[in-house]
């Protein structure tokens, strides 16, 4: 059984996540509190595999019990977010102290809308649960206590140590460049992993950048503003019809997809609705396909962590276009599922850690 502590102050969102992840047999909610300091209290006693918790809490609010999580007891925790600005900047803040990922606190949308929630909830519970004990379990067989590549929580530690030291610049190879276009493609897990690959890059980066991250609308203007605050290079939302220059990343709106329109002299953004049916908007794969159309061998595909298969069907139209891709290792990735499709379908030029995936970007724009 997978144990689950619920932490939020909100007496029907305690009774609401504990009845969806209950319907999963293989799930148990061991306990529920009502703040911060009775939530550390439950962790404690009852040491569960995954916890969910609220931001906005009396007594102690959830990024200062995230704290004292991850220093006293890591483990995965999943932030439970309001759709706003305001959420979206604690949420982004909560991750890069060591959350693995966020679920959306409004739950009182339409039936179609709940079950969705609750797929997601329960997917997210499940594979993260089952990450850390597999980690843990080979840390154990390996005679240590925590593993080499994730933390204990199930969180890479590269990827919550950005912010605690000024990252590196990659340095620029010699020769003649061959590729003006990175197409990255990124999930669970994914907004750390992004600020320390963009972070590394020189503010004079040779080419544009397209990020589909999957994260709702009202989050990814201030994960673009975030990340521009902490990058030599220029981030930003991306707009419609703006034309892509060397040295910004745009970062695809929450529910609309990113494309490409190859014109004569230049490469204009392009975003959309269609396909109104994707899976995930916006989609690493509609990015991958478009670009691939587009640029073609003139373009790098970059598959970060995340749970899924999206972006597979659109790096294999890349590669069959003569693009490059590269793949996020597995000891690296808070949830090893897209970059292991690519991995396993043998498209992956490359397997590399995060660390190494900034200077891997900019050596691959020169091979």
């Amino acid at each position: 059984m997978i144990k689950v502590v619920v932490v939020d102050d909100s007496a029907f969102m305690r009774k609401a996540l504990a009845a969806m992840l209950g319907k999963d047999p293989e799930i148990e909610v061991v306990a529920t509190a009502r703040d911060g300091e009775e939530g550390l209290e439950m962790i404690r006693r009852h040491q569960p595999d995954v916890v969910t918790m609220d931001i906005e809490m009396p007594r102690m609010d959830g990024l200062t019990a995230l704290r004292h999580v991850m220093m006293e007891m890591p483990r995965p925790v999943l932030m439970v977010s309001s759709l706003t600005t305001e959420g979206a900047e604690a949420t982004l803040k909560a991750m890069e102290l060591g959350a693995v990922d966020f679920i959306p606190k409004q739950l009182s949308k339409v039936s179609l809308d709940i079950v969705k929630i609750e797929d997601e909830l329960r997917a997210k519970v499940k594979t993260i649960a089952r990450r850390r004990m597999s980690h843990l379990a080979r840390a154990s067989l390996a005679g240590r206590s925590r593993p080499a590549g994730p933390s204990a929580s199930g969180t890479p530690a590269a990827a919550t140590s950005g912010a605690e030291r000024a990252p590196r610049q990659a340095v620029r190879p010699s020769g003649s460049q061959c590729r003006d276009l990175v197409a990255i493609g990124v999930s669970t897990g994914g907004p750390p992993a992004v600020q320390k690959m963009l972070s590394v890059l020189p503010q004079d980066f040779p080419a544009g950048i397209l990020i589909a991250q999957h994260m709702p609308a009202a989050f990814t203007g201030p994960f673009a503003k975030r990340l521009d605050g902490v990058c030599r290079i220029a981030v930003k939302e991306a707009e419609d019809g703006e034309r892509l220059q060397h040295g910004v990343a745009y970062v695809a709106p929450g529910g609309r997809h990113l494309r490409i329109d190859q014109k004569v002299s230049r490469i204009d953004v392009r975003v959309v609705d269609e396909p109104r049916e994707a899976l995930y908007k916006p989609s690493a794969t509609v990015l991958f396909d478009s670009v691939a159309g587009g640029v073609g061998r003139r373009a790098l595909g970059v598959v970060l962590t995340g749970m899924g298969s999206d972006g597979l069907e659109g790096m294999r139209a890349l590669k069959t276009k003569g693009g490059r891709a590269l793949a996020q290792s597995d000891s690296t990735c808070v949830v090893y599922g897209m970059p292991k499709a690519i991995v396993d379908a043998g498209l992956a030029d490359e397997i590399v850690d995060i660390d190494d995936m900034g200077e891997a970007i900019l050596q691959n724009l020169y091979k």
